[in-house]
């Protein structure tokens, strides 16, 4: 049986029970950490290839752009949706939706998408993991310069810890959703 926690432990936000110290702080922190990568992607939907050496993408601009773009606009927007999961609004919808506010959220609605994101960029970790330090027959990528390669691998290397730090938010909000008795 799990020990209650500490008040020093929790903060309250609204929802029915206190959400724990660390998971607040994560879900400050993945919107965050997933910046750097949506930066670092933008110069490529210009054909500026940072220094990877490969070729522009190929097709009209507005292509790379909507691709790019819409690819960095759609992680944010996953970051920040972690947020449902120390809210409020992840337990109850709003008033303001229309048709559903004010209705509760059934957890598994949110556990199992979050579940899924964080699964799938726990595998980018990973396949980053061997291709940098060239594990399992893992290519890495050739850059122009140690410099590129270090920018590179710094933002996606902080980009895929938010798969693990989104399943701990997951299983802290499934913990608070489905087994309040501690």
């Amino acid at each position: 049986m799990a020990m209650p926690m500490k008040s020093s432990e929790a903060i309250v936000t609204g929802t029915e029970r206190p959400v724990p110290r660390w998971a607040e702080r994560f879900a400050h922190l993945i919107p965050l950490i997933a910046l750097p990568v949506c930066l670092w992607r933008i110069p490529i939907a210009f054909g500026f290839m940072m220094g990877t050496g490969l070729p522009p993408i190929d097709g009209p601009r507005w292509v790379s752009i909507s691709y790019v773009g819409g690819l960095s606009v759609v992680s944010e927007l996953f970051a920040l949706a972690c947020f449902s999961l120390v809210r409020p609004w992840g337990e109850v919808l709003p008033g303001w939706v229309p048709v559903f506010g004010g209705k509760r959220v059934p957890p598994y609605l949110v556990i199992v998408p979050a579940a899924i994101g964080g699964l799938a960029i726990t595998a980018v970790l990973i396949s980053w993991f061997l291709s940098t330090f060239q594990l399992a027959g893992f290519e890495r990528d050739q850059f122009d310069n140690v410099w590129w390669e270090l920018l590179a691998v710094s933002s996606s290397g902080l980009f895929s810890l938010c798969g693990p730090m989104v399943l701990a938010l997951t299983y802290a909000y499934y913990r608070r959703r489905c087994h309040p008795e501690g």
